[in-house]
């Protein structure tokens, strides 16, 4: 069972975009851009479950099995062929897993964005990977340069995906709701005429710039 810290970190994260949550932290790790939502619109949230599936589907199955409500499916995939596709995905669902992240490929694309189940891919295949490896979970894995850990917290929207350990996600919470409040004021505040120039020290920051001052843009 979780604690009741981490089921309130997992609840405040719910109310937060990935970008207020980088801004926050610049700590936190970024996975790569390439990976995608199927679904657009998609927000993901959760804790990983690694799968080092690679070249074959038997991990991919073993991580499936231990998956449970809350749990992120980190899947260190295949660049051309499948690992997950719409029968693995309803049982994900079944189960109460949060979402699907895959480096590599998924298939079945077209009933995946109608699941409800949000998927992250770096791209679809026709093709399956085989199944017939000795199956390695819960270990860290590596997606691009950025290391995953069994345990970290992910969260996904169409801006990307963003994991840090709870300790590092907790140092950039509050400054994430604060932007997120911030910038939705502001954002009213353009929608009823005013000017984002007369929220911003932009001209102070570029005489600043010129004059080779340290200088920080900053919102009012």
């Amino acid at each position: 069972m979780p604690s009741s810290d981490s089921a309130d970190l997992i609840q405040r994260l719910a109310a937060v975009d990935t970008t207020s949550l980088k801004d926050a932290g610049a700590w936190l790790r970024v996975l790569p851009a390439a990976l995608r939502p199927i679904r657009p619109g998609a927000r993901l949230l959760g804790r990983a479950l690694t799968v080092d599936a690679r070249e074959d589907l038997m991990p991919v199955l073993a991580g499936l099995a231990e998956a449970g409500p809350g749990d992120v499916l980190v899947i260190a995939g295949h660049p051309d062929h499948a690992v997950a596709g719409e029968l693995f995905a309803t049982e994900a669902l079944r189960r109460g897993v949060a979402g699907i992240v895959i480096d590599g490929r998924c298939r079945d694309s077209r009933i995946l964005a109608g699941l409800g189940l949000p998927v992250f891919a770096r791209g679809v295949a026709p093709s399956a990977c085989p199944a017939r490896a000795v199956p390695v979970i819960q270990v860290p894995i590596l997606i691009g340069d950025v290391t995953v850990r069994p345990g970290d917290l992910v969260l996904g929207d169409d801006d990307g995906l963003v994991v840090g350990s709870d300790a590092e996600v907790r140092e950039a919470v509050d400054g994430a709701e604060a932007i997120q409040q911030r910038e939705g004021a502001l954002r009213a505040a353009i929608e009823g005429g005013e000017s984002l120039f007369d929220h911003l020290n932009y001209d102070e920051h570029v005489a600043a710039l010129r004059e080779g001052r340290d200088s920080k843009l900053n919102f009012s």
